[in-house]
Formats: C-alpha cells, sequence, structure tokens
C-alpha cells in the first residue's frame, strides 16, 4: 500500500479518481477531492493540479460536511 501523507504532491496519489462539484465554475477554479484507499480522503486545488493535497480522516471530511450544510461558514464567503 502506498504512504500517502499531507501536503504531498497530489499528482502523486496513485489511482486517485479526482471529483468537484458540479457547482465549479466554467473555468475550472475549484477544490478536488479524491477518496484514498484508507476511507480518507485528499483535497487539491484545480487551478495547481500538480500542487499539494490535504489529507483528512473520513470523520474529519464527515464533520466539514456537515458544518457546511449547517451553514457554519457562510460568513467566509461574504464579498463586503
Amino acid at each position: 500500500m502506498e504512504s500517502v501523507t499531507n501536503g504531498m504532491p497530489a499528482t502523486g496519489i496513485e489511482g486517485a479518481d479526482w471529483r468537484k462539484s458540479r457547482r465549479s465554475n466554467p473555468s475550472g477554479n475549484c477544490v478536488e477531492l479524491a477518496v484514498l484507499s484508507d476511507g480518507g480522503v485528499a483535497v487539491r486545488n484545480s487551478r495547481f493540479a500538480s500542487g499539494p493535497a490535504l489529507i483528512y480522516t473520513h470523520d474529519e471530511m464527515a464533520a466539514f460536511v456537515q458544518g457546511a450544510k449547517d451553514g457554519d461558514f457562510d460568513d467566509l464567503l461574504r464579498r463586503d
């Protein structure tokens, strides 16, 4: 089994099936995610596909997604 570590080049994660939201803008500026063999999730910036991947456990991602659904981060998106 390959060793996947936080901050490694995203292109170095073998077999990663990167996905982005259907809500991504047409220019491709978005966040992409890939499920890892251990159930964790890798996250990368689509503009820098070979840049570093952030690695999260399943539980960390579940908490983040639920927080996003609950509106916990809505204040970060304001453009004042």
